[in-house]
């Protein structure tokens, strides 16, 4: 008996932005599975055997070009970020939180039904998103209103909000 493992093509890209180079990767299928910049806690980097082709980020392109020109507040593209149940509940409402707002780590555990003492986990969930910008956790700020963590670094979390118009 044979067994025969397809490994699935990374296509990646990296493009440059005000807050830095930002590396995207995507499935054959142009969905977008990570979106990382330099220094990033748990970031991607390229690996042997991915393809480089700016073609199927086109659109990612045009559309970071726009919100980092003030004229895009939601991005209209195909994510797939892999992660647990719990994890993609997480990173679900993230994506539900406005452009221009913020929100708490105990709010989007509230909004997923998730008891107090899960805050801590709803954290590392949102520390683990590999879509930055796209999936919007620099709009997670601490109960007391304070910058808290970002995967990102600190800095790259202030000017994404600053661009958002969000008075830190």
């Amino acid at each position: 008996m044979t067994t025969t493992t397809t490994a699935t093509a990374t296509y990646w890209t990296e493009l440059d932005s005000p807050v830095g180079t930002l590396l995207l990767t995507a499935a054959p299928d142009g969905a977008l599975t990570s979106l990382s910049v330099p220094g990033q806690k748990g970031g991607r980097s390229v690996q042997d055997g991915w393809r480089h082709d700016p073609g199927p980020f086109r659109e990612a392109e045009a559309q970071l070009a726009a919100y980092f020109a003030g004229e895009l507040s939601e991005f209209r593209l195909p994510l797939r970020a892999e992660g647990t149940a719990f994890r993609e509940r997480v990173w679900a409402a993230l994506d539900a939180v406005p452009y221009g707002a913020t929100t708490t780590y105990g709010a989007i555990a509230a909004r997923i039904g998730a008891s107090r003492p899960a805050v801590r986990a709803v954290g590392g969930a949102i520390g683990a998103n590999p879509l930055l910008i796209l999936r919007p956790c620099h709009r997670v700020i601490g109960s007391d209103g304070s910058l808290t963590g970002y995967a990102g670094g600190l800095e790259r979390k202030t000017r994404l909000l600053g661009l958002e118009g969000v008075r830190i």
